[in-house]
């Protein structure tokens, strides 16, 4: 009889991406789905672009007015984002 190594699916994409892209990527993933969760659909639909290098979220918002509003907000907002993710992801947010 054989005995395979059975593991959930899951655990082995997690595996594969900490093996080929690092190992935070799937957590910088759920940041970045986490977004429009955090900031609403309003804001959602305004952001052009999410990135994430080196504990930095950067994203590109299309309205000069509401980049500035959110500049206000970036603690809350790295806040909240980390808390979706259920540990510290992100450790800067850069608007622009």
């Amino acid at each position: 009889m054989v005995y395979y190594d059975v593991q959930p699916l899951s655990e082995l994409i997690k595996a594969f991406y900490a093996q080929h892209k690092g190992p935070g990527y799937v957590d910088e993933l759920k940041v970045i789905q986490s977004w429009s969760k955090v900031v609403g659909p309003f804001i959602a639909s305004h952001t052009i672009d999410l990135s994430i290098r080196n504990k930095i979220l950067f994203a590109r918002i299309d309205s000069d007015a509401l980049r500035n509003e959110l500049g206000y907000s970036k603690s809350l907002l790295l806040k909240n984002l980390n808390e979706m993710v259920g540990k510290e992801v992100i450790s800067e947010i850069v608007l622009s």
